[in-house]
């Protein structure tokens, strides 16, 4: 499968996934809602800092692949993936690969852990099989164990191919995130969400006070 997406498409198609299953009432995501969880600074491999522009470019380029789409039925375009379905993806498979987009390699031990808040897994085993099945439609693969490493990592492979060795495999991955990252990303998916909220009501009530 020939899937060659730049960093900034990979974070904007992950943050899409991630949120569609996270927060469902809040789907599709505006730009400013999408930037938001783009620049996350928890649950994020790397972190970035990413402007409107910089989105909007990855947006027009994920809309040609006809990964993501565009709906301008309301005041505001929102944006929302159809990668999952265009592969057969069901929820388990479309949370783990978002991780994988959003935190980079990982062991089927954290991905269960990280995936699990999206989508949930009964064991450890059905986390591994989802993995599995990823590598089986060739969205995913196992890196061979590093020296010192006791269980195997994953990546995806949506990324174009870099001269280097490529950016997960070089990333630091935490074992597990802390009850106070947990917390912290769980507010900030909030907060972006109150705000978008906030952003659409005022517009609703604009309309109905501007004269006919």
């Amino acid at each position: 499968m020939n899937i060659d997406l730049d960093a900034v498409e990979i974070r904007v198609l992950g943050c899409l996934m991630e949120k569609e299953l996270a927060t469902p009432e809040y789907y599709p995501l505006s730009l400013n809602a999408l930037l938001n969880a783009c620049n996350q600074k928890t649950n994020r491999t790397p972190v970035m800092q990413l402007d409107e522009d910089t989105v909007l470019a990855a947006l027009r380029s994920l809309k040609e692949r006809r990964y993501v789409y565009q709906s301008d039925a309301g005041r505001v375009p929102k944006y929302w993936q159809a990668f999952a379905k265009d592969h057969d993806l069901g929820s388990r498979e479309s949370a783990v690969l978002g991780v994988l987009l959003l935190r980079g390699a990982q062991t089927a031990g954290e991905l269960r852990l990280r995936a699990d808040s999206l989508c949930p897994f009964d064991s450890l085993e059905q986390a591994a099989a989802t993995l599995d099945h990823l590598i089986a439609l060739g969205l995913a693969t196992q890196l061979p164990r590093q020296p010192g490493q006791k269980e195997q990592r994953a990546i995806h492979l949506l990324a174009a191919p870099t001269d280097g060795p490529e950016p997960e495999t070089v990333q630091l991955v935490r074992t597990a995130p802390t009850p106070v990252e947990e917390r912290l990303a769980a507010l900030e998916a909030a907060v972006a969400a109150l705000r978008e909220e906030l952003a659409t009501m005022k517009s609703e009530l604009q309309a109905l006070q501007s004269p006919e």
